[in-house]
């Protein structure tokens, strides 16, 4: 499934009211975001690994505003490089 936006692009995601998870040390909450670089498939199958279903939305770069989240991104991916260290 390619969707509206396909290729490679930034993809945020959020986190409903009372889903709260800690990640490679760092919490994650409704006030924080995750910021993954890939294909939108890619991006998604990363969420579910880390966080299973429990997180709230995903937007396209084009799509998202952090002025709704105070503590902005808080974690990183790139999961084209995690791709392209799996091919090599």
């Amino acid at each position: 499934m390619t969707g509206r936006y396909p290729g490679v692009h930034d993809w945020y995601f959020t986190f409903g009211q009372s889903q709260i998870h800690s990640c490679k040390g760092v919490t994650l909450d409704r006030d924080s975001v995750v910021k993954i670089t890939g294909t939108n498939e890619q991006a998604r199958n990363k969420m579910f690994e880390l966080f299973g279903p429990k997180w709230g939305m995903q937007y396209h770069a084009d799509e998202f505003n952090a002025q709704c989240f105070p503590r902005g991104v808080v974690l990183e991916f790139d999961v084209t490089e995690a791709r392209h260290e799996q091919d090599a």
